[in-house]
């Protein structure tokens, strides 16, 4: 039983983690990255579609994406998508291919940009914090239904805050790292 709630409790912690490295793919940095655009989405035939599964994203060079749609008549759509974005992007199409320039960090978006990493870091404390709360709080049952004694559970709940501990230090490995790759010119 404690182990199966020590399981459950490192799971979610894992998914926040990987939900952070998600969140903060989608903040530009300098460099060009193909999961930047990993947000945006098209209506295509009636049906809302990622664009990735709508066309080819690439990397021309380390300022500049370049995105070939799979379906011509729909280049002007992804365009108008990519301009749509909150990215702050500004694409320029070449026939079937849209090159899309990074613009160069000013201080001021690299600082929102930080805010923004930090808020997200943040995000996934919390949601750390919350997967060990409630871990706490199964173990507090099962000692009050008399399942384990007091000792099982004070090494539990010692387990489940050392295991706290070392995914709040990744997380705040990553937004340093991130922190890091935003301030870098």
């Amino acid at each position: 039983m404690i182990d199966d709630i020590k399981q459950e409790a490192e799971e979610r912690m894992g998914k926040s983690l990987e939900a952070l490295g998600h969140n903060f793919n989608k903040i530009r940095t300098g460099r060009a990255h193909p999961s930047l655009l990993d947000g945006i989405r098209l209506d295509y035939y009636g049906a809302d579609t990622p664009l990735n599964q709508m066309a080819n994203i690439s990397v021309e060079d380390a300022r500049t994406l370049t995105v070939t749609a799979w379906d011509k008549s729909q280049v002007p759509d992804i365009e108008r998508a990519i301009l749509k974005s909150d990215l702050g992007l500004n694409p320029a199409t070449a026939g079937a291919v849209i090159r899309i320039p990074m613009p160069a960090l000013t201080e001021e978006t690299r600082k929102s940009f930080i805010r923004q990493a930090r808020s997200e870091a943040e995000s996934a404390r919390v949601s750390v914090r919350n997967a060990r709360r409630d871990a706490m709080a199964m173990l507090k049952e099962l000692l009050k239904e008399k399942d384990i004694s007091e000792d099982e559970e004070r090494k539990a709940q010692d387990d489940v805050q050392k295991l706290t501990d070392r995914f709040v230090a990744e997380v705040e490995k990553r937004l340093a790292e991130k922190e890091a790759d935003l301030i870098e010119i």
